[in-house]
């Protein structure tokens, strides 16, 4: 049976959200990102994109671009609130869905017809259910591979809707510019021009030994998307890689004493979600940008898995402490990786000790018992209701 792949992709969805919540800015550029100067540009509405404004642009750049525009914070709870909803009518027309991200999903439509109609038929239907559902549109691409769906969703956004049919795909990719390509990235498109390629049909007057050799795994991928070639199916579920908190300071500083304040405030947040859902990682990274946008990462792993809120911070503070820093601090993060969830942990006979003799980080019973109290109180009251000592007068502004 011919595989049938829809990709889903919610329209600017944060600044849509906001839209919805807030009618009074329909048709008005709305930019996601936080109302002060300091942050980065989270999603931007299609009136704000017209005056040039995109996601990861600096705030105070997209204030000189868009001085008129509506500058709010986002609003994560209501935006995964509407997320889930968007997945369950997913769910009632094919059990294989893949949630890509917040707003993006994958769609195995195989053999699907039978009920639904024609593939650009139920592509119709979902999207004017998720409009009946949320109030917002959606763009679906349709192909016989995920990248090329990927591909076409991004054909006539906003509420568009493009389909490559397998007869067709030879003449699409001939024409495609390889920068289309998921994953292929402006350092890879401009080894591309020195070659010459900016396309897929150019790409193939070259053989595939050509491209591995000149630049492995990545050119042999290459010369297979530009082929059509992608065997990769929708996965039901895709196991978490890495959790990760960060924030842009209200004012550039030096101030080490302050960057473990949040560095605590992440922990605490990475931690107690690791926790909620069952998930321990070895590495932990330490993430700095100074005021001049250039950013520095420093990792540590650990011999045991953790998810406790001490030990995370523990190992980024330590991690700072370990840097001297070349320029003041504009934002500051930490993220927890390389998950180890198979239950086997090594004992720890000296857990009284929260560094062993060689300086690694563990955690002692009583930092659990900690954690485990705070989660149960937040579950219960919220997480305002109560927060650790050392972030007790915190002021996050």
């Amino acid at each position: 049976m011919k595989r049938c792949i829809m990709h889903l992709d919610m329209d600017a969805f944060f600044a849509s959200v906001e839209q919805l919540d807030h009618p009074e800015w329909k048709g008005k550029p709305v930019i996601v990102g936080g109302s002060g100067d300091r942050g980065v540009v989270c999603a931007a509405s299609y009136e704000a994109r017209k005056f040039g404004v995109h996601s990861a642009m600096p705030i105070v750049q997209a204030r000189k671009l868009c001085p008129h525009g509506i500058y709010t914070g986002n609003s994560r709870e209501r935006y995964l609130e509407l997320s889930r909803k968007v997945i369950s009518v997913l769910h009632a027309y094919s059990p294989v869905i893949e949630k890509a991200s917040i707003d993006e999903a994958y769609i195995d439509a195989t053999g699907l017809e039978h009920i639904f109609g024609p593939p650009l038929e139920m592509a119709h239907g979902i999207k004017q259910k998720i409009f009946d559902t949320v109030g917002l549109t959606c763009s679906i691409g349709i192909a016989p591979v995920k990248f090329l769906a990927k591909i076409a969703s991004d054909y006539n956004k906003p509420n568009g809707l493009y389909a490559i049919f397998e007869k067709d795909v030879p003449a699409f990719l001939n024409e495609l510019p390889v920068r289309k390509i998921p994953g292929v990235g402006k350092k890879f498109v401009g080894k591309l021009d020195e070659l010459g390629v900016s396309s897929c049909g150019q790409v193939l007057e070259y053989s595939v030994e050509f491209w591995e050799r000149r630049f492995g795994k990545s050119g042999i991928s290459l010369w297979e998307r530009s082929n059509g070639i992608d065997e990769r199916a929708v996965e039901t579920y895709v196991e978490a890689k890495s959790e990760s908190a960060e924030n842009t300071l209200h004012k550039d500083t030096f101030d080490k004493a302050l960057l473990k304040k949040w560095l605590m405030r992440h922990a605490d947040r990475v931690g107690q979600n690791q926790r909620k859902h069952g998930l321990k990682g070895r590495t932990i990274t330490l993430k700095v940008k100074y005021s001049d946008f250039q950013s520095l990462t420093r990792s540590k792993t650990l011999p045991d898995p953790t998810n406790t809120t001490d030990v995370i911070y523990q190992v980024a503070a330590d991690l700072l402490d370990s840097i001297e820093l070349a320029r003041p601090v504009r934002l500051i993060g930490l993220g927890l990786s390389n998950y180890n969830n198979t239950g086997v942990e090594q004992l720890n006979m000296l857990d009284h000790m929260q560094h062993n003799c060689a300086g690694v980080v563990r955690a002692t019973k009583k930092q659990q018992q900690l954690d485990e109290t705070l989660d149960a109180v937040r579950n219960k009251f919220g997480n305002k209701v109560i927060c650790r000592g050392s972030l007790f007068g915190f002021n996050e502004e």
